[in-house]
């Protein structure tokens, strides 16, 4: 029997998908094969959806507006369609309205505006027009030709990688926190002008980093976020898929994303991993009296907390005025898509989850510790096996979830407990040796290693300083938080240990007291790098950045914030000392290994038991070498302000050399073990506030 004659065959016949568009991928995409765009976007509860395209010299009238009905343009809660290129034609922006029913309280707490332009959640480049105001998109009506847009992906925005391969770090790795603005942006930082603040700029000094011995960048917020909102440090964003738009030397839509790929390319070549510091808890649109420029308008009882208090409408557990709904299954989805697409598309190595308590949030505000489902979602997804995910986990409404009470049980954490306990000590309290012990140790108390648990130690990340809070240096100088700048006073921020040691600021200070806190300041570095655990540090540390004594400058886009180069000449000694003890790190990797110390280590205090009294100030240890090719350290850490006397309790005299004593002037603070003096005695007498270091090298 002969097949049936048929007038056209099944591949020249038009597919529903071909008419309609499909509900996936949601944000647009290109088919080449009939030229047209597929434009898709998730509201639940709309009445109608319209996108209109607009060139950019007149972003008034839109030159095609195309309506979404749902009888042929929706799936489920998705709305969808296809449109042709030609219709298109050219280098465009495009945004939606959406209408639908009033607030009605509760989980359906409305905030539906036909007449707002709205940015699609998935745009990878926003465009900002001239006339773009805040202001507009906090007030009703419309607010054309003020409001974000999306650029329309041009079809030729590829990116040469030019084989770019991932670097992986175990026991070396680093981490160094940057703002991208904040680290070229002073005119001191060599940096030609066009390129300051920008992605391309901090390309200009890869070689600084690399002489440094930083192997990851973790960079602060990146994505897209409103210049309008007073908050340079970029923790309120607008869309979680486009680059900062300030951070490219172009305004071009490919320029965007090319500019920050070049940047981690450069950064790739140098054998640095790239993290992002992100915030996929909250957005910029704020509170009830806050913006609408994307995720309000489109469906904002998905895409928010509700909290059912009719004076303030939006659950505020990031402090922030809102809170994303993690919880429901399309904000979790967003977000996968978000991070696969920076791991995909962009090449990043990881990411750092600004307040990730906020994912342990159900849709009522309460806490799911049992199983909150973005942690599976995030660990199933294959895309996503080999990246770093690193848990800042506590959020603004007084959850605290550090270590295995935090469900991401193989995430690294920021170990906020590590920060005080050392600031503490450096600072000169007593009574710390208990508490120091576990944090050099790796925080097993945090991070157990039991049969049930199985963490690692390298899962804490340790740190003294971050962008939330002082400055290493003015911890060291500064007794209380000086938060004014350009007239303005802001009392939050987060509390530090700091002492002044004598002299308030950093202005006129006399001799005596800048050798000590210059001191101080490499103690935290050898604490930092003698632990066993992640370490970390910010911007600057390593020569005495200051912000005046500003613990929380989040809105400060000015000197207060911006690196200042000019400090590393005269602070060229406490910089080589830290890149000397960076390499020492890297050169004895039994410091920090994928399981805790446990009988290679042996802790003394200054006679052969640990004083671990309310008044204790002193510790050491003997870490023996994980292998025979690495060395034996003993660590003596004196916190008192008087020389103590330490007993030497392994070994013979003259095995020992001593490499490291903070006390001392540079270059003479950190000495080559073949230049080292050897320890002919069983005792030696450590300085007050200081840290020795001695190797007994294993491979003579």
């Amino acid at each position: 029997m002969s097949a049936p004659n048929t007038p056209e065959s099944e591949s020249a016949r038009p597919s529903w998908k071909s008419r309609e568009g499909a509900a996936h991928p949601l944000g647009v995409s290109f088919d080449p094969n009939d030229g047209q765009f597929n434009f898709a976007i998730y509201s639940k509860h709309a009445e109608s959806v319209t996108i209109e395209f607009y060139r950019t010299d007149n972003l008034i009238e839109p030159f095609l507006s195309v309506g979404f009905d749902h009888l042929s343009y929706k799936s489920g809660p998705v709305w969808h369609r296809r449109i042709p290129a030609d219709q298109i034609d050219g280098p465009c922006v495009y945004a939606y309205r959406i209408s639908g029913p009033a607030p009605a309280g509760g989980f359906e707490f409305h905030a539906f505006d036909p007449e707002k332009l709205l940015l699609d959640p998935y745009a990878h480049t926003v465009y900002f027009p001239p006339e773009f105001s805040r202001a507009a998109a906090c007030q009703p009506g419309s607010n054309a030709g003020k409001s974000p847009l999306a650029y329309l992906a041009p079809l030729d925005c590829d990116f040469d990688w030019r084989q770019d391969r991932k670097p992986v770090h175990d026991a070396d790795l680093l981490i160094y926190e940057v703002h991208v603005r904040g680290f070229t942006q002073n005119a001191n930082s060599g940096v030609a002008a066009d390129r300051r603040g920008t992605f391309l700029g901090l390309c200009d000094k890869i070689p600084y980093l690399k002489e440094l011995g930083v192997t990851a960048v973790e960079l602060m917020p990146v994505f897209q976020f409103d210049s309008q909102e007073n908050n340079y440090w970029g923790y309120m964003p607008m869309n979680v898929f486009s680059p900062h738009h300030e951070y490219a030397t172009r305004p071009d839509a490919c320029e965007h994303r090319n500019e920050f790929r070049e940047m981690v390319r450069q950064l790739h070549a140098a054998d640095i991993e790239v993290i992002l510091d992100v915030v996929y808890n909250h957005t910029c649109e704020g509170d009830d009296n806050g913006p609408t420029y994307s995720m309000k308008g489109i469906d904002n009882s998905t895409y928010y907390v509700a909290s059912h208090d009719p004076a303030h409408p939006y659950s505020n557990f990031s402090g922030t005025g809102n809170t994303l709904h993690t919880a429901n299954r399309t904000v979790r989805r967003l977000i996968i898509d978000s991070m696969r697409y920076w791991v995909q598309e962009m090449h990043v190595d990881g990411f750092r989850f600004d307040l990730a308590s906020v994912f342990t949030r159900n849709s009522d505000g309460s806490i799911n510790l049992e199983d909150p489902p973005i942690f599976g979602q995030i660990g199933s997804e294959d895309e996503l096996s080999d990246i770093r995910l690193i848990a800042e986990p506590w959020d603004a409404a007084g959850v605290y979830q550090l270590g295995r009470s935090f469900p991401g049980m193989q995430w690294m954490q920021w170990n906020a407990s590590f920060r005080d306990t050392v600031q503490r000590f450096v600072r000169g309290d007593r009574g710390q040796i208990p508490d120091l012990m576990t944090r050099l140790y790796g925080s097993s108390d945090l991070f157990p290693d039991d049969r049930f648990f199985a963490y690692r130690p390298w899962q804490s990340v340790n740190y003294v300083a971050s962008h939330d809070g002082m400055t290493m240096a003015d911890l060291v100088s500064f007794q209380s938080k000086n938060n004014w700048a350009n007239g303005h006073q802001n009392t939050d921020g987060n509390a530090d240990f700091c002492s002044n040691h004598g002299w308030e600021g950093n202005v006129d200070v006399p001799a005596r007291i800048a050798a000590r806190r210059k001191q101080k300041m490499k103690n935290y570095f050898c604490l930092i790098l003698l632990s066993n655990g992640t370490p970390m540090f910010r911007m600057g540390d390593e020569f005495m950045q200051t912000q005046g004594g500003n613990n929380n400058p989040y809105n400060q886009d000015n000197e207060t914030s911006w690196l200042d180069w000019s400090l590393l000449a005269p602070h060229q000694d406490l910089f080589q000392f830290v890149k000397a003890m960076i390499a020492f790190r890297k050169q004895h990797p039994s410091i920090s290994r994928s399981r805790f110390w446990r009988d290679d280590v042996t802790w003394y205090g200054t006679d052969r038991l640990v004083d671990l009294s309310a008044s204790a100030q002193c510790i050491a240890y003997c870490l023996h070498g994980r292998t025979e090719s690495d060395d034996d350290l003993y660590v003596m850490i004196n916190g008192s302000e008087q020389e103590q006397v330490f007993g030497i309790h392994e070994g013979l005299p003259g095995q020992w050399k001593r490499v490291i004593d903070t006390s001392r002037r540079s270059p003479q603070d950190l000495t080559a073990l073949e230049d080292a003096p050897a320890c002919d005695s069983r005792r030696m007498a450590v300085s007050g506030e200081s840290v020795v270091v001695m190797v007994r090298p294993r491979r003579e």
